[in-house]
């Protein structure tokens, strides 16, 4: 399982880095990841005008898209897009941040999962 992290690098400026989930063994057809300490969930929901410009994660949190697309935006140009079961792992609390804006010409709803 892949999940997009969002980070902070020494340029201040926020990069995509793709980082895997491990799982344990196998047992009774059933692997499992480790446990990720979390302090809350909410859902949220963007209209298909959302459009938020230089912004940085206002928490690290994991942002889970259930319906709709998002494009995220960094400082170099380079875009990512996150569809329904995109996980990502934003942690550009600081430095210029991202662009995130919904594409396409419907409502988008994610689970976010706080860890801070």
């Amino acid at each position: 399982m892949k999940v997009t992290r969002l980070y902070t690098g020494p340029d201040g400026e926020s990069h995509f880095e793709e980082i895997g989930i491990s799982f344990g063994e196998n047992i009774d057809h059933v692997r499992i990841s480790e446990v990720t300490e979390v302090t809350g969930v909410y859902f949220r929901e963007t209209d298909k005008n959302y459009d938020f410009g230089w912004h940085n994660a206002p928490r690290r949190q994991f942002v889970v898209t259930l319906e709709g697309e998002l494009e995220i935006e960094i400082g170099n140009g380079s875009t990512r897009r996150f569809g329904p079961g995109d996980i990502l792992l934003a942690e550009d609390t600081s430095g210029r941040g991202h662009i995130a804006r919904t594409v396409g010409n419907k409502p988008r709803r994610t689970m976010i999962i706080t860890l801070d």
